[in-house]
């Protein structure tokens, strides 16, 4: 167990000693007359007093040390300062996506108990409306202009913090509860994860040793809390003009201004975002130079997504695909070098995807698959190489527990023997002789037939090659009182006048070339796959599973 005070904030502080006068973040705020871009910023020392000065006001009016507190801001600098208050005064933020919801928020806040609001004031007229966290919230903060549900605003906040001078952060604990992060519930009802402050300093140890991040760097972060991580490391952070719940619709153009702008050296972006980017910048002929590496977690990154944003990078310049979870990441990471020249053909061939190796200090191990709890690691029953099975990883980012959520918890992790934790990923897979992890899918997509189980993931990605095809979704269906395969089929938008019969014919030639294909002889043809509010990578296929039954 660590010992002695840990807060990821206190890394914001180091920095700000360090380089006080360096832009910690820019935020754009609409144009000149001349049409450029107008950017309003913090610097380190800003950053760092504000937060201190927001950390101050909170405790005066009783969001402390433990005390669970909703955050829901739009990403703005005020957003920033709250969150790192938040962490300084000890306090334990709760994350929930509002486009998770009305029904999944409010059981997200009845599951969570918090104690505390802070949210801009369309979020509190929700919060009244809906009843959110009714039962349990005592204190509440505006962000903007108070209306008739009292509390305090923002601005009370800063001026009681003013008013109590230098602040000291409490001493928390490594093992303290430091926030509530709730999954995208994309596979079932969002879990709020529990993370500790070890949790969160393990990942900015493991992203900036894997990734050779150093200070100095800027950051274009697409999806908010991933911005999060930047003052810790160092980095400038640039946030995007756009929707971060749309990741699939950036303007393109207001990517590459930021980009440009700025000199980003460092980009985060879902598989969704990548490919609408990627396509746009290699039709136009972009540039980006000094963009080093881009990192990617969500869903698998495709070869066929990565080679247009490629074309945008010198040489040296690298897509970094990441695997991992809401409740622990990273746990692999590959190059698209990697990629493009070897694990593709393998996958084009049902191979699965290549996530890569583990990152430093991370254990990935393969289990026979079960849907039951496994209460010590000595019960499970581990597979040799190649062979598919349920993806389990121990190491420092593992969090242990969800919130309110015993069975969840039960069933999510397995005690080693020397008193650790594994973390069961939902996931199958398999590991090659290299040590790489192998991505084949959801445990619970797999569709199990008379004739074998199928996996998602090396199914779909022997049809997806056809030109034709922008994804394609793995189903089973009841025909005849026996499940079958269906595969879902979403084209591309220049091919939706493709003859369907002509169609079906090609892949289903595509799956008679392959062994665990050859099977799926049912295709139906989809207007746009659902997909999750996060990262709009993640394909419903519980949804897809029930609209081809009912069109059955």
């Amino acid at each position: 167990m660590s010992e002695g005070p840990a807060n990821i904030a206190a890394k914001l502080t180091d920095v700000a000693k360090l380089r006080p006068d360096v832009p910690a973040i820019y935020f754009p705020e609409g144009r000149s007359p001349d049409g450029k871009r107008i950017y309003s910023h913090y610097t380190y020392a800003e950053l760092d007093r504000e937060s201190d000065r927001i950390a101050a006001g909170l405790e005066a009016v009783g969001i402390g040390r433990g005390i669970r507190t909703v955050l829901m801001v739009r990403p703005s600098l005020e957003f920033f300062a709250l969150t790192f208050g938040i962490f300084k005064a000890g306090a334990v933020p709760v994350m929930v996506d509002p486009g998770l919801g009305r029904k999944n928020v409010k059981n997200c806040l009845v599951e969570s108990e918090p104690e505390a609001f802070i949210g801009i004031p369309v979020a509190h007229a929700a919060r009244l409306a809906l009843g959110w966290g009714r039962p349990t919230l005592r204190r509440m903060v505006t962000v903007g202009r108070r209306w008739f549900w009292g509390g305090h605003t923002l601005e009370d906040v800063r001026r009681l913090g003013e008013a109590a001078g230098p602040y000291s952060m409490p001493a928390t604990q490594p093992e303290d509860t430091a926030a509530i992060l709730f999954t995208s519930g994309s596979t079932g009802p969002p879990k709020g994860v529990v993370y500790q402050h070890r949790h969160f300093l393990a990942q900015v140890d493991s992203i900036r040793q894997h990734y050779g991040i150093e200070q100095g760097e800027v950051d274009l972060p697409t999806f908010p809390l991933f911005a999060l991580f930047d003052p810790a490391l160092g980095m400038t952070t640039v946030i995007p003009d756009m929707d971060p719940t749309q990741p699939a619709h950036v303007d393109p153009k207001l990517i590459f201004e930021a980009i440009e702008d700025f000199g980003v050296t460092n980009m985060f972006g879902s598989p969704a975002l990548l490919r609408t980017v990627g396509r746009y910048g290699a039709a136009h002929g972009t540039r980006l130079p000094t963009l080093r590496r881009i990192i990617s977690s969500g869903a698998p990154v495709r070869a066929d997504v990565m080679e247009p944003f490629l074309t945008m990078l010198e040489p040296d310049a690298a897509i970094h695909p990441s695997y991992g979870a809401s409740e622990c990441l990273p746990v692999t990471s590959i190059s698209s070098h990697e990629v493009l020249n070897e694990t593709r053909h393998m996958t084009d061939q049902g191979a699965g995807i290549c996530v890569g190796r583990p990152v430093e200090g991370m254990d990935v191990h393969i289990i026979r698959i079960t849907d039951t709890p496994i209460e010590r690691w000595s019960q499970a029953e581990e597979l040799p190489t190649g062979e598919i099975g349920e993806i389990c990883v121990r190491g420092p980012v593992v969090t242990e527990s969800y919130y309110r959520r015993e069975e969840s918890t039960a069933l999510a992790k397995i005690e080693d023997e020397e008193g650790g934790l594994f973390h069961r990923m939902g996931d199958v897979g398999n590991l090659d002789a290299q040590g790489r992890l192998w991505f084949c899918g959801r445990k619970g997509h797999r569709v199990e037939t008379a004739a074998g189980v199928l996996f998602s993931v090396p199914c779909e990605n022997v049809f997806n090659p056809h030109a034709a095809v922008a994804r394609t979704a793995l189903v089973g269906v009841r025909v005849g009182g026996q499940t079958v395969p269906l595969l879902c089929v979403e084209l591309e938008a220049e091919h939706r006048g493709t003859d369907p019969e002509v169609l079906m014919s090609e892949l289903r030639a595509l799956g008679a070339g392959v062994a665990h294909t050859r099977g799926i002889d049912r295709f139906m043809i989809h207007s746009g796959f659902p997909v999750d509010i996060r990262h709009n990578a993640k394909i419903g296929r519980e949804a897809l599973g029930r609209w081809a039954q009912g069109r059955l």
